[in-house]
């Protein structure tokens, strides 16, 4: 790549998170730019040229400029990193099973829970942990006897679902009794090029 692309994010957004780190983990150049979500800058002009939604994390590649996080890591595999994304009908589901769950249960489950710990969001936190429990009841079911959620290799489905999984006790979500899922976060964070989320201590990461 000649031209770095830039993402336009916030350093404590899992969202943008896991954008920048699929990029390190696939080795594609990019230019990194703070979006000062504590002052609306995600709700006004220029940002909302960007996004009318008012949401980080932002691409643009060249001319293309892309919002949501899932969709971005498509695009970026699909474009850069091919390998990080199956072709084939049944490997292709399989990533797109998990990128749901990224933007369902994982979202309204311990991403929501961070919210109201790390930022004061006015969300339900008992309902937030119960999605919690319950979407990483069955990710621990799922990860009997593999290694990584939908191929024998890692995917952009690792990379969707692991911030907010391990930044879950952020949240009060407690991951101590998954042993399953603690183990495929230790293998995310040993692939080269991974780089973590700024860590805030906070619920059971106090």
């Amino acid at each position: 790549m000649t031209n770095s692309i830039k993402i336009h994010g916030f350093p404590l957004s899992g969202h943008s998170h896991r954008v920048e780190l699929f990029a390190n983990l696939a080795n594609i150049s990019y230019e990194a730019i703070v979006v000062d979500l504590p002052n609306g800058a995600h709700k006004k002009e220029p940002f909302l040229s960007l996004n009318p939604f008012g949401q980080v994390p932002v691409i643009e590649d060249g001319d293309i400029v892309l919002s949501d996080s899932n969709a971005i890591l498509v695009y970026l595999a699909k474009k850069y990193a091919p390998n990080w994304l199956p072709e084939d009908p049944e490997g292709a589901a399989a990533v797109q099973r998990f990128l749901s769950l990224a933007a369902g249960q994982i979202s309204y489950g311990p991403a929501s829970a961070r919210l109201i710990t790390v930022f004061g969001a006015g969300l339900d936190a008992g309902r937030a942990q119960a999605v919690a429990s319950w979407a990483f009841d069955r990710l621990e079911a799922h990860l009997e006897g593999r290694s990584w959620l939908a191929a024998d290799e890692p995917t952009i489905a690792d990379v969707a679902v692991y911030t907010y999984t391990a930044h879950a006790p952020e949240g009060n979500v407690d991951i101590s009794g998954y042993p399953n899922i603690r183990a495929w976060l230790s293998r995310v964070e040993g692939l080269p090029g991974f780089v973590g989320m700024k860590k805030t201590k906070v619920g059971l990461a106090a």
